[in-house]
């Protein structure tokens, strides 16, 4: 009875399984006839002019702060106008095109514009061999005029209008088009970061922009002006060259980091772009958006810099280069250009790294005019360049300290020893240099020991020391304090620099090296070349008894979700970026009576009388060691150095000062005098204008 019930159960259950199948059948066959009979008319005409595109959400670009946090650069919203692909006629096209470059330039916007004719007259606006290269992709013969090109591309877009100038307004934007390609789903980016009242009119008038769409952007805004511009860099429209070796990172019209900071963490400050569904109709109105992947912001940098210390740097180094042009201190020199480092002693981080000129960063956002390029590469004193790093110099008396302790170290020297300067060092009968006091006082220092020689940056002294380690030995040590190498600071354009050695001269020429060239070595000249940084490192090295210290300009990298990255990650990435092969300089060991000798003598520049910097910190609340440079850069000019640190006794900074054409190192001592005062907190000591009644014959060469 019961397996009767049961089965009887299974029956009714498998019948209207059957009967719900059935219906569901039904209802499906009704709605295709429904959708294909009933409304395929209407339903196919709706397919035929819907389009579902691709819009990417462009990531916000990662900010830039100092070590306390004060923005550098960062972003703003803005909005881009963008087009796509529409299914309209050529005359339909260039007359949207026309229509919206018109509205573009009444409100003096920027837009895409890389077509190399201009009209009135026609003439092409590329070099030389750009020129050959575009006529024969465009497969025109050589000989072709500006004027017969232009008319090729207008009957090559089917442009009907006659007025030259409209017509060079719609091929500015199809020749963009051209270039760098669009579709359906594939936008090109017109003008970016329009106003308030394009956007407006823009959308008022949409009807008149087919394939137009206005997306929200993020424009890079550097807040501070060109504050440390070439620390931070500046951005621009990517490569078609790195476009296509990254094309699934980037777009064809993206924005990226070309030089500084900007340029080695772009990796990092770019994020990850997101996407965004659009639905539009073939002429191009849009219907729907939405979001399909989220963007990630990008990361932000967190340099070592002091963004305040930075500002009275770049301040001291510009008005001390033009006291010295416009002859504070002495005649007039056609002085123009400098760098300045401030250094942490211990850790070896910037605190602040001045070059002057600099730029403007934000004349580069979006895509900088070919006025202001022209202006900055033009200009003889290069603004673009990194002085602090991309330029190296001669360092004149500043590197009688390595000549010192490798006199000391290797034994052809003591501490107590003297020699009797007696003004000229005659070192062979063809060959006999004078000390720089013989040129103004025809007389010599007399007798000095390390401590003295450096305080009264005696040449004759060095010139014998340098003359009984032989330049082996003396290179030796150079390269133990990192000169003639690349420190590895996260910038780009780093220059490694020159040692004086016999193998920096085998490069050049082939004849031997001659013992003459070793005195000349000695007191840092010969093809000795060094970078300010460089030297930053090598005073710090001094002061750190020969512990190694790595310059460094970027305290931390902080993600987009609070995470850190570590310091090994950022180390490598750079390495990567910079085509550096990481090693570690080991330490040496300079005898502490040695360093104490040493030290000592740059005490007395900047603490004695007599000392080549005494009158620009006799006055000074803190006790400082410093060592002027007056270095020969070929004919009649002479670059001006100043090396410093302080607190003596304690040292926490040191400071380089390098004025191209400056003269005197003394003169340079003013920019450390006003760094050290605002790093210590002495604002309100101001450089004591009386330096300029200095006599001549208390200045000195060094």
């Amino acid at each position: 009875m019961s397996k009767r019930i049961t089965k009887e159960r299974i029956n009714l259950r498998f019948n209207l399984l059957t009967l719900l199948v059935y219906i569901a059948g039904l209802i499906l066959i009704m709605q295709l006839f429904n959708m294909q009979i009933v409304h395929g008319e209407e339903y196919r005409e709706q397919s035929n002019t819907r389009l579902t595109r691709e819009s990417t959400l462009e990531a916000t670009r990662g900010e830039i702060v100092d070590r306390s946090g004060n923005v550098l650069a960062t972003v703003r919203t803005s909005y881009s106008v963008e087009l796509y692909k529409t299914n309209i006629e050529a005359n339909e096209l260039n007359q949207a095109i026309l229509n919206l470059v018109n509205v573009l330039e009444k409100n003096e916007e920027k837009y895409i514009d890389t077509f190399p004719i201009k009209i009135n007259p026609f003439e092409f606006t590329i070099s030389d061999n750009a020129l050959e290269k575009w006529k024969q992709t465009y497969k025109f013969n050589t000989d072709i005029t500006a004027e017969e090109a232009f008319y090729k591309f207008k009957d090559k877009y089917d442009i009907q209008n006659e007025d030259i100038t409209e017509v060079r307004k719609i091929i500015s934007i199809r020749y963009a088009i051209t270039t760098q390609g669009y579709s359906n789903t594939k936008s090109i980016k017109i003008a970016q970061d329009i106003k308030q009242e394009t956007l407006a009119e823009l959308s008022e008038r949409n009807n008149e922009f087919a394939g137009i769409n206005i997306i929200t952007d993020s424009v890079r805004t550097y807040t501070q002006g060109s504050l440390a511009s070439h620390i931070i860099g500046y951005t621009g429209k990517i490569t078609k060259e790195a476009y296509e070796q990254n094309p699934e990172v980037y777009n064809a019209d993206d924005i990226v980091g070309k030089t500084g900071i900007e340029s080695v963490f772009e990796e990092y400050l770019r994020g990850e772009d997101g996407e965004k569904q659009i639905d539009m109709t073939v002429d191009g109105a849009t219907t729907a958006e939405y979001v399909t992947k989220e963007a990630v912001a990008g990361s932000s940098i967190v340099l070592t810099i002091d963004a305040n210390l930075q500002r009275i740097t770049e301040n001291a180094l510009e008005s001390n280069i033009h006291k010295i042009a416009n002859g504070g201190f002495a005649d007039r020199l056609n002085t123009e250009c400098g760098s300045a480092v401030v250094m942490k002693v211990d850790t070896g981080e910037i605190l602040a790294m001045a070059s002057y000129p600099n730029f403007e960063p934000q004349k580069f956002v979006g895509n900088i005019s070919t006025e202001d390029w022209n202006n900055y590469i033009n200009d003889s004193r290069k603004p673009l360049w990194n002085r602090a790093i991309q330029s190296s110099y001669a360092p004149g008396s500043i590197f009688k300290m390595v000549t010192s302790v490798a006199g000391l170290e290797t034994g052809v020297i003591t501490l107590n020893e003297k020699i009797n300067d007696t003004g000229i060092y005659k070192y062979s009968n063809d060959y006999q240099p004078k000390c720089w006091i013989y040129n103004t006082a025809h007389r010599g220092h007399g007798y000095l020991n390390v401590s003295g020689a450096i305080k009264n940056s005696c040449n004759y002294f060095f010139y014998e020391v340098g003359n009984r380690l032989g330049i082996d030995r003396l290179s030796q040590y150079a390269g133990y304090f990192g000169l003639g190498q690349r420190t590895g600071i996260e910038l780009t354009g780093e220059v490694a620099g020159i040692v004086a050695s016999k193998e920096a001269k085998g490069k050049v020429s082939s004849a031997s090296w001659q013992g003459g060239e070793t005195l000349s070595a000695a007191i840092g000249q010969s093809y000795n070349s060094f970078t300010p940084l460089q030297i930053a490192k090598y005073i710090s090295v001094l002061l750190n008894g020969g512990k190694q210290v790595n310059p460094t300009i970027v305290k931390s990298v902080m993600n987009a979700d609070g995470s850190e990255v570590s310091k090994v990650a950022i180390r490598d990435h750079v390495n990567e970026e910079l085509g550096i092969t990481p090693k570690q300089d080991p330490d040496f060991e300079i005898k502490q009576e040695y360093l104490t000798a040493i030290l000592e003598g740059m005490r007395s520049v900047t603490s004695e009388t007599g000392g080549t910097a005494y009158s620009m910190f006799k006055d000074f609340n803190i006790e400082v060691g410093g060592k002027t440079g007056s270095a020969q850069a070929g004919g009649d000019v002479v670059n001006a150095w100043f090396v410093g640190f302080a607190p003596y006794d304690e040292p926490e900074i040191v400071v380089v000062v390098m004025v191209e054409k400056g003269s005197h190192g003394t003169y340079t001592a003013e920019v450390a005098r006003e760094i050290m005062a605002e790093y210590f907190g002495m604002n309100s000591i101001n450089v004591d204008e009386n330096v300029n009644a200095i006599p001549y014959t208390e200045m000195t060469r060094n």
